[in-house]
């Protein structure tokens, strides 16, 4: 925390003050020309009294007020205050599939982390929704709640690992119906990102998983990682990145994992969505950008943010207090000054 929002204003303080000393000196020294003119040095003395401490002391007043002024204009600030947000909003969830087939190295340099690209590059240009991850296998997990906090989002999509999750497998149905959940308190049509191969182990649990959608109002935007030709999975690696074995099933063979596009077509169809088949991270992300702009929108409370209290009145009342101190003090001295006349300077 700094003192100060705006230190800049105590610069600005030193040229002004001595601006104001300066035309302050040059007024008092042209108001003395004026009255030697007209009346000589000894009526000027008779009628000021010459310097006194009131007038240091107005001076002094007056400078601490002027300094005050621009004490309020730095913003001095200390203790926190808690503000709530309010925004408007859509409503999305992303999904993605962490089983051990996004560790394939059809997609460059392997499925899982080529989508992690994209979604880090979709989330920083969608300022206009409230965002929620999950990550699924078999069975689907709430990784960050819905928020519209880019950087918490960020955070857990960097820390999605394959095999993350105590489950195997792959189920489509899972991450909807927790989507649905998650999505169930917000009016109007929401959006889910659905992140995966395809590879479903539970297909007969998708059919009410779309009706799930179609009654919650979630458009399914379904991207489809991998190549239909397939690719095997590694199961060891060394530090360079080298794949030293590869996954294997239960008899002994080497697994190969296929892109399976028709079950996630037929998904974001039956919820006016779309299906992508993964490319590059720009394009995908434009693409889902632009499948989701006419979702919803909502205004609420989303979050709270902790800002520093402004202390500017404090300042400002204590230069009030110094201007009107100054002119309180009388102008005129407690005793005037002598002046000798012409016949006692002769003497």
């Amino acid at each position: 925390m700094e003192l100060f929002a705006s230190p800049i204003y105590f610069l600005y303080f030193i040229p002004v003050l001595l601006l104001w000393l300066g035309v302050r000196w040059l007024g008092n020294k042209r108001k003395q020309s004026i009255i030697h003119a007209l009346f000589g040095r000894e009526a000027y003395l008779r009628l000021s009294g010459g310097p006194s401490r009131f007038t240091r002391m107005q001076t002094i007043l007056f400078g601490l007020g002027l300094f005050f002024i621009f004490a309020a204009l730095a913003r001095p600030q200390w203790g926190i205050e808690v503000m709530e947000a309010q925004g408007n909003f859509a409503q999305t969830v992303i999904a993605i599939d962490v089983s051990a087939s996004m560790r394939a190295r059809d997609v460059k340099p392997d499925r899982l982390s080529s989508a992690k690209n994209m979604l880090r590059m979709l989330i920083t240009h969608m300022r206009n929704e409230r965002i929620g991850l999950i990550a699924f296998t078999s069975q689907a997990f709430i990784q960050c709640p819905i928020t519209t906090d880019d950087d918490a989002l960020k955070y857990f999509i960097s820390s999605l690992q394959p095999d993350m999750l105590p489950a195997a497998g792959t189920s489509l149905a899972a991450p909807v119906k927790l989507a649905a959940h998650m999505l169930s308190k917000y009016p109007g049509q929401k959006g889910l990102i659905l992140l995966t191969d395809g590879e479903d182990h539970t297909p007969e649990e998708l059919k009410e998983a779309q009706t799930i959608a179609q009654q919650e109002g979630i458009r399914i935007i379904a991207i489809g990682i991998g190549t239909q030709q397939g690719e095997l999975i590694p199961e060891q690696v060394d530090l360079e990145g080298n794949v030293l074995e590869y996954k294997k099933d239960k008899e002994g063979k080497t697994v190969v994992t296929k892109l399976d596009e028709k079950s996630l077509a037929e998904l974001a169809a039956a919820t006016q969505g779309i299906y992508i088949q993964y490319t590059t991270p720009a394009q995908v992300a434009a693409r889902v950008q632009e499948a989701l702009e006419n979702l919803d929108k909502s205004t609420s409370s989303v979050s709270t943010r902790a800002n520093y209290k402004n202390r500017y009145q404090i300042p400002l009342i204590l230069a009030i207090l110094c201007f009107l101190a100054g002119f309180a003090f009388p102008f005129k001295p407690r005793k005037k000054q002598s002046v000798p006349t012409e016949e006692e300077q002769k003497r």
